[in-house]
């Protein structure tokens, strides 16, 4: 059987996401895969849900991907997400020793990664991935425009 392609991989982020969205969440997913390409986990917001502010479909990922490795770092892994992390999940993408991080749409207004805090290049950071923006970035930013739009509408 072959193993998923990157697009692929942000397909199953942007499912996610859509589940997301279905649950009253801000719709943003992500996807651990492994060096293979095998995936480890998938998840979406879930922050109005669990109540948890820190629930986010970054922190989520990084959570179950740890969890099923038995391990706090995840060096040989990938992180695909549909909107660029914010400050939290950047230092949780270094702290985890995430090896790439693909993003779809950016986040001039919250985002921490090429926004923000640009926490990957601050002098306290201990590891930054390779960062890769805009795969499936028309896909994710409709969906985020067409949730936040029935929300005002």
């Amino acid at each position: 059987m072959a193993l998923p392609a990157p697009n692929d991989h942000m397909a199953f982020a942007l499912d996610e996401a859509a589940a997301a969205a279905t649950r009253g969440e801000v719709p943003v997913g992500a996807v651990i895969v492994d060096a293979t390409g095998r995936v480890l986990s998938r998840a979406g917001n879930r922050t109005r849900e669990l109540a948890d502010p820190t629930a986010h479909a970054e922190i989520l990922a990084i959570r179950a991907a740890c969890s099923a490795r038995g391990s706090e770092r995840l060096p040989d892994c990938d992180l695909y997400v549909t909107l660029e992390p914010c400050a939290m999940c950047a230092a949780a993408i270094s702290f985890a020793r995430i090896r790439r991080v693909y993003y779809a749409a950016p986040d001039p207004k919250g985002g921490g990664i090429a926004h923000g805090p640009r926490i990957f290049a601050q002098p306290t950071c201990h590891h930054a991935p390779e960062v890769y923006d805009g795969l499936s970035e028309a896909e994710a930013a409709a969906l985020l425009r067409s949730f936040f739009a029935d929300r005002r509408g």
